[in-house]
């Protein structure tokens, strides 16, 4: 192969990618404010999710 091919590389199956597709309802004013974050940052919608959820995860306490 020279320097000016294009190597295009067979696409993982899904599921395959370390990522999980799964649908959740939430509040009309959370999707506003998600969207509001989305805007000022230039982040998806769907990466935001992602980044809130994390960081709730690593804070959440389980009280007995």
């Amino acid at each position: 192969m020279g320097n000016d091919d294009l190597v295009i590389k067979p696409k993982k199956p899904k599921g395959e990618d370390g990522y999980r597709v799964f649908s959740i309802r939430v509040k009309e004013e959370i999707v506003v404010q998600i969207d509001t974050i989305s805007m000022k940052t230039g982040r998806s919608r769907n990466e935001l999710i992602g980044i809130l959820l994390e960081y709730a995860i690593g804070h959440c306490v389980i009280e007995k």
